[in-house]
């Protein structure tokens, strides 16, 4: 971090100082809301806004259990979207008498961060330490934080996966079906391989079937400038000879995303070693089967009637994206039984990642702790 960031950083949290002091000054005794969460940001988003990652947890929550600022009892924290200073503003609220959750994501580990992984862990470490508890959001992520971030032993905890509204992302029975069969890559692309495999997956593709299709939307990231990346992205499309055949259709709220994935016929899903994708369950529940690189926490997520994944060894010193061509075998598998993936990623997703049943074992959690 710059010495001019640390600064800025310090300023935010001097001036947020009395705020944060009148929120974790202790519960009031008249009052009779029995859970009061807050999490750690100074507002949640709404679901009209461009958010990403761990936010969109808070989304889902703070319909239940809204975010609270006066006497809270219990800290919210994803370490995905953690506010300024978390270790500070936990034992802040500790202090206060609140009991702290930690949902927890990824971790950061040599093969994906690179240098500095270490520094990179130390606040969630301390987190996932002092928590009286613990939501994993997947057993991947379970596994990846004892050995990154230390073993808990047998302190309270569990796994509950990404959500999802299942009323809300749900098939649009009024579309007409596409002749065409679009492959739909999208999220925070954080790293330009993802594309690029998609790309060369499509081109292989499309030797077998020239009726498929690439939609990319979400944020290219590996650049600062988005502009260059996309051009990036474009220049590679023109190699391959799929320029085409490819749309990119940029970021999208939480009410635009169902209208994106069932414009869709297929997820394609090429990051290496995803903890828990929000976006699979959401695919899924709209009726897309998954094709994915078949690491991290996603093969708990799509079982084996969701999709078809390309396996790949775990690996903490390096990544091991999956290879365009198992890919499009992969792809061209699915085609074969769209209908039967469709329904069984549809049913997987209602029977097991409903947003209802999340939210009903987040209130027996907070019950527990008060």
């Amino acid at each position: 971090m710059k010495p001019l960031d640390y600064v800025n950083l310090c300023y935010i949290w001097l001036s947020s100082w009395s705020n944060l002091r009148k929120t974790w000054s202790g519960r009031s005794g008249t009052d009779t809301t029995p859970i009061r969460v807050n999490y750690g940001h100074e507002t949640v988003p709404g679901s009209d806004e461009h958010v990403f990652g761990g936010l969109v947890k808070l989304q889902d929550l703070n319909r239940e259990f809204p975010h609270c600022k006066t006497h809270p009892d219990i800290l919210y924290l994803v370490s995905s979207a953690l506010p300024y200073f978390p270790v500070r503003l936990a034992r802040m609220a500790r202090k206060s008498g609140a009991r702290l959750v930690l949902n927890q994501n990824g971790v950061a580990y040599p093969g994906w961060f690179g240098k500095g992984w270490e520094r990179q862990n130390r606040a969630m470490a301390q987190l996932h330490a002092m928590a009286d508890y613990v939501v994993y959001q997947s057993d991947f992520c379970k596994l990846s934080a004892e050995r990154f971030l230390g073993e808990r032993g047998r302190e309270a905890s569990v796994v509950l996966y990404n959500p999802v509204d299942t009323g809300f992302f749900c098939p649009d029975t009024s579309q007409q079906p596409e002749k065409d069969i679009v492959l739909l890559l999208s999220g925070s692309h954080w790293t330009r391989y993802r594309v690029d495999i998609a790309l060369e997956t499509l081109h292989k593709v499309r030797l077998h079937n020239d009726r498929v299709f690439l939609k990319i939307a979400g944020r290219f990231c590996w650049h600062d400038d988005e502009l260059k990346a996309e051009k990036e992205v474009q220049r590679s499309a023109e190699k391959l000879g799929i320029a085409a055949h490819v749309s990119i259709c940029g970021t999208y709220t939480q009410e635009q995303a169902p209208a994106l994935l069932n414009s869709s016929t297929i997820l394609l899903h090429t990051k290496y070693n995803d903890p828990c994708p929000r976006l699979v369950v959401e695919a899924m529940a709209c009726g897309l089967p998954i094709v994915y690189s078949a690491t991290g926490g996603v093969p708990e997520l799509v079982g084996s009637e969701g999709g078809v994944g390309v396996a790949g060894s775990l690996d903490w010193e390096k990544d091991h994206p999956p290879q365009p061509s198992l890919l499009a075998k992969a792809v061209l598998e699915v085609i074969e039984n769209l209908e039967m993936y469709a329904q069984g990623a549809r049913k997987r997703a209602a029977n097991n990642f409903d947003a209802i049943e999340w939210l009903r074992k987040h209130r027996q959690v907070f019950m527990e702790l008060l």
